[in-house]
């Protein structure tokens, strides 16, 4: 979505990070609550969101939007671009605070238990289903929002997520199912 100026709009963008990071949460304590019939806040920020989600779906997004009547190709790119962002996602967290947010290494196929064949082959098919399916969705329903709404979420979405980002430098969120602590 651009304006009339063709600069790009902050507020598209950063509802569409908060959307994809909050679906990525969601998703995992899906997850989680089916595997381990409890809810399990995962991530390193203890609000409902996810932000390596909604970077990946950002970066989607600006790489492969071109791509949206090729789900084959939007499958395999989104697949390589997830895998390496969730690798390098993985070792710095792991690098920055000692502790293991997600460890494949009892998965078939996976690069020192930081990424593997299924979650891949997930991050493929959540490319295509943002790409192909849900970015036209979202690209109808923004226009739709008042812009001092637009604005008024974003302001509150960002001051919360700032205010939580500083309290997780230093207190992430860890525990039963969400972290191994490597120290």
């Amino acid at each position: 979505m651009r304006r009339e100026n063709n600069s790009p709009q902050f507020d598209y963008y950063a509802l569409l990070f908060f959307a994809l990071s909050f679906l990525g949460w969601l998703w995992e304590v899906m997850l989680y609550f089916w595997t381990e019939h409890r809810f399990i806040n995962r991530g390193v920020y203890e609000g409902p969101y996810l932000p390596v989600y909604g970077m990946g779906g950002l970066l989607l997004c600006f790489l492969l939007h071109s791509l949206r009547k090729k789900p084959v190709n939007v499958f395999f790119y989104s697949a390589m671009i997830c895998g390496v962002l969730e690798y390098l996602t993985s070792f710095f967290l792991e690098k920055r605070w000692g502790i293991r947010w997600w460890d494949y290494s009892g998965h078939f196929l996976n690069i020192n238990g930081r990424i593997c064949l299924l979650g891949v082959c997930a991050f493929g098919v959540g490319g295509v289903t943002l790409i192909c399916l849900f970015l036209p969705i979202y690209e109808k329903w923004y226009p739709k929002l008042p812009a001092g709404l637009k604005m008024l979420l974003c302001v509150l979405l960002v001051l919360i997520f700032v205010a939580d980002a500083a309290w997780c430098a230093i207190h992430p969120n860890v525990g039963y199912g969400i972290t191994q602590n490597l120290w």
